[in-house]
């Protein structure tokens, strides 16, 4: 980049910074609603949530609630939410069945949004953590290491049948090698040709992910273990771009970083060196330390919520997975009405 050769005082850099006009008018990024996605947990019976107690503000809903709270996200113009669903233990098995019920709990989860709101874009995790004895993303073998090829056998007839529920977007999360090509040659077999595919290229073997995982009920399956041979390592860079360019070239319409504020170097790299759709997701125990300082009064909420979201545009994210998508909209809504 070349940079114009001036001094001071004939240029001050903060003269453009004295008016909120000019600040205005010389932003390089914006956020708005069009950038948020709202991570939304599902639990069964009717009339029913239950607050998560690692992740403060944030409830599960059974799918009748889930429904209430949809139509106010849609009111504030939010256009996608990604459902989760939190398995009872009578029903997590080693080969994890549940997963590709067309009568479990995302499947109905996404069929009763989809009829309510269809304008509502609802994309599902494609993973079998939730539903597996052991909280891991897979099939496992004798010794617990987590088996490819079977488990893309499964995750296929899971992304099936949330395409078939009326899913518009499947997210795989598990990181299995070549599990986006499998979904998408099924996909276009079973004629959902429309039905796009965010992967989760590049997601990290992170300790950022624990209130996500008693949020859907796993971590108490996967009692201390680990997913350090299949989720990437934080240690590199590099690799996130070959994960990256392997899930586009087998059929991927987006991409995916996780975590998120702590890995923006990499949502970076992908969104200039590979130039794609980029999405990140700014996960569970960024959330959760975000809520402790706000509720220790040592961070102002909305300050530092908006601040936090900004910064994943700057680094070239399209759009934000955050559960503090709800609140940004509004935030966002108040700014508009003004």
């Amino acid at each position: 980049m070349n940079i114009i050769t001036s001094a001071f005082p004939q240029r001050r850099m903060r003269r453009m910074r004295k008016h909120d006009f000019s600040r205005r008018l010389m932003a390089e990024n914006q956020l708005s609603v069009n950038d948020l996605i709202y991570p939304m947990f599902v639990l069964e019976g009717n009339n029913r949530t239950e607050q998560v107690a690692s992740m403060p503000g944030i409830e599960r809903y059974s799918i009748d609630l889930l429904l209430k709270e949809a139509e106010e996200l849609v009111k504030l113009g939010i256009p996608l939410v990604a459902l989760f669903p939190v398995t009872p233990a009578e029903k997590k098995t080693l080969m994890a069945e549940e997963a590709y019920n067309a009568d479990a709990l995302a499947q109905r989860a996404v069929r009763a949004l989809k009829e309510a709101f269809p304008q509502l874009g609802v994309m599902t995790d494609v993973a079998l953590d939730p539903f597996t004895t052991h909280g891991q993303d897979g099939i496992i073998d004798e010794d617990g290491y987590i088996l490819n090829d079977i488990t893309t056998e499964i995750l296929v007839k899971q992304a099936l049948s949330h395409a078939e529920a009326g899913a518009d977007i499947v997210a795989p999360s598990d990181m299995m090698d070549g599990r986006i090509g499998a979904i998408r040659q099924a996909l276009e077999a079973a004629g959902h040709v429309n039905t796009q595919i965010m992967a989760y290229s590049a997601k990290y073997s992170s300790n950022y992910y624990g209130p996500f995982r008693d949020a859907v009920g796993s971590a108490g399956n996967l009692k201390g273990g680990n997913k350090h041979s299949y989720q990437m390592d934080p240690a590199n860079s590099d690799e996130a771009l070959h994960e990256v360019a392997l899930d586009i070239q087998e059929g991927a319409d987006m991409v995916m970083v996780k975590p998120g504020m702590p890995y923006l170097d990499i949502v970076n790299r992908v969104k200039t060196e590979l130039a794609v759709p980029t999405f990140a997701y700014q996960v569970s125990g960024e959330y959760a330390m975000h809520m402790a300082a706000i509720e220790n009064g040592w961070l102002a909420e909305k300050a530092i919520v908006m601040e936090s979201l900004l910064c994943f545009k700057r680094a070239g994210a399209d759009g934000i997975l955050t559960y503090f998508a709800k609140r940004a909209a509004q935030w966002l809504k108040e700014a508009d009405n003004k």
